[in-house]
């Protein structure tokens, strides 16, 4: 069966999105455009996933527990997990490992955390636009330690691509899917990357750049181990 997804929306969270990008917010927007999976990748952090579950439960949206890694190399990764307690595990690590410099909201903007009825309660001092400390090699290791899957993001962005950044996809990382900002440029590069997966995400920071319902996965049935499962480019 097809599925429509959109697997890489940033929360309020993230310092670079809008404070339009609610928990309710950001489910109500995908029910109306009739995505079945999406998932919250926010930078480096995973503190706004759960209530956004939640809420995912009630309205038959399936939200895949994620997060957007910024690895040593300046790098940036997409790492899911097929429960939201590993995320969580895998994500402390992450923020743990970020340097400790203060957000300056002024210039950053501000990391809201929300509960599921969109009340503020809290937000990260720590500012969630550094690199972590950890290597992409690293990352991915952690990653499927905590049963989850790594998956590059918009590698062919000149600016935190991996292809733009090193050039090349590392050897041993055993990668299953790869994202490309856009189908022309998935065409481009799509004969040098072997069976790997491509997936297109908006990587929206605001409402109205969440994808329309025009890209699918092929699934047996609609769980988080399939999503999983296709990411690391399995059989369905």
């Amino acid at each position: 069966m097809q599925f429509s997804y959109d697997i890489h929306i940033h929360s309020a969270l993230s310092p670079c999105s809008t404070l339009e990008m609610t928990p309710n917010n950001i489910i109500n927007m995908a029910q109306i455009k009739k995505l079945n999976i999406i998932s919250i990748t926010d930078h480096n952090c995973m503190d706004n996933v759960k209530p956004i579950i939640k809420l995912g439960i009630k309205k038959d949206i399936l939200v895949v527990p994620g997060i957007e890694v910024t690895s040593k190399e300046d790098v940036h990764l997409l790492c899911y997990f097929k429960d939201l307690v590993n995320g969580l595990n895998f994500s402390r690590k992450i923020y743990e490992s970020l340097p400790n410099i203060k957000n300056n909201e002024i210039i950053f903007g501000e990391q809201v955390l929300y509960d599921e009825f969109d009340s503020i309660i809290g937000s990260l001092d720590k500012l969630l636009l550094n690199s972590s400390t950890y290597t992409i090699g690293e990352i991915n290791e952690l990653a499927n330690y905590y049963n989850g899957i790594m998956v590059p993001a918009h590698i062919d962005r000149k600016s935190s691509g991996l292809l733009g950044v090193l050039g090349f996809i590392p050897k041993g990382l055993n990668i299953g899917s790869i994202e490309v900002s856009s189908i022309v440029q998935g065409e481009k590069i799509k004969s040098g990357l072997g069976d790997l997966n491509i997936i297109y995400n908006s990587d929206a920071h605001d409402l109205g750049s969440i994808n329309e319902p025009i890209y699918f996965m092929n699934l047996k049935e609609l769980t988080l181990k399939n999503v999983i499962g296709y990411l690391k480019g399995e059989n369905p």
